[in-house]
């Protein structure tokens, strides 16, 4: 399967520049049967990051825009009255597929937002009263523009907490920006390869679930919680899916890395992604400059030296 990972890894490079550390993180969100949620401005290749993903994984892609006008039933489905037979049927939406792309997802609105929470957490979708299972594996890739930008809804915490990574997306450097414009001059030849089939990631599941974690790592993912939660600037902790995740991804990061067993580096490698979206500041404090992510930072460094 390395083999494998390494074809991920180099396909992902031919079209994106910078992108090697969340193209990884991606992997292992789908690993960890997680979501993930890009925030970032308009023009870093948020979109481009997720069509890649969906061509280098042989899965259902489907894409979503979301507007102030999207309505729940245009992503889950509804029922639909069939003249020719007298009787009603099932139009099911963009959300049965594999991989699902919600672009700019804070453009709709809070109730629209919402339809992905039953999919998302429990892999399913009920309409009309009628529950229909989602096909393995889904992930749900979101970009959003930060929230300061006109026109946009903050995701609500329940939604948040839904998604194991949320990743800053920033402008790239002078360098890599010179090597994107080279690769619009002059385009990569041949397509992106497939690197990885349904199959594949379904065995890669089961495999990254046999991945030995000690009492020792469990004591050490509770602490970095914990300390979270007691943190005097924090107005809301993260939730015990939150210390899930931690250990869900020091799992995949030691398997890619070809050990059977979890180090707390493994839990540090993704923490700052996990962990960010799942705790809010206090007002006084945040005016004060103080960033969820900052405090992640020295709450690991910190239990580090416990």
């Amino acid at each position: 399967m390395m083999k494998k990972y390494q074809s991920f890894m180099e396909g992902a490079g031919q079209v994106l520049v910078g992108y090697e550390e969340i193209t990884k993180g991606l992997l292992v969100a789908l690993l960890c049967k997680g979501h993930l949620l890009l925030e970032g401005p308009p023009g870093v290749a948020k979109t481009t990051l997720a069509k890649t993903f969906s061509q280098l994984v042989d899965a259902g892609f489907k894409r979503v825009q979301f507007t102030p006008d999207l309505l729940p039933t245009d992503i889950v489905g509804t029922m639909m009255f069939d003249p020719k037979k007298s009787e009603f049927r099932i139009r099911k939406g963009p959300i049965f597929t594999n991989i699902v792309l919600a672009d700019e997802i804070n453009r709709a609105s809070p109730k629209t937002q919402s339809a992905l929470l039953e999919a998302m957490e429990e892999k399913q979708v009920t309409i009309e009263g009628t529950t229909y299972p989602l096909d393995k594996p889904f992930i749900v890739l979101a970009t959003q523009n930060p929230i300061e930008q006109e026109g946009t809804y903050p995701l609500p915490e329940a939604q948040l907490d839904r998604f194991l990574f949320k990743v800053s997306v920033h402008y790239p450097e002078k360098d890599d920006e010179k090597k994107i414009v080279k690769k619009v001059v002059d385009p990569p030849k041949g397509k992106v390869k497939v690197a990885f089939t349904k199959q594949d990631i379904l065995k890669l599941r089961e495999e990254v679930s046999k991945v030995y974690v000690s009492d020792n790592i469990v004591e050490y993912i509770t602490a970095i919680v914990m300390e979270l939660r007691k943190n005097p600037v924090v107005a809301w902790g993260p939730s015990p899916r939150a210390s899930i995740a931690l250990m869900s991804v020091g799992r995949a990061v030691a398997y890619l890395d070809e050990r059977n067993f979890v180090t707390p580096t493994d839990v540090n490698k993704y923490a700052i992604w996990t962990l960010q979206h799942r705790i809010g500041i206090k007002p006084e404090n945040e005016i004060e400059g103080v960033t969820t992510s900052g405090v992640v930072k020295d709450t690991l460094e910190k239990v580090d030296t416990l």
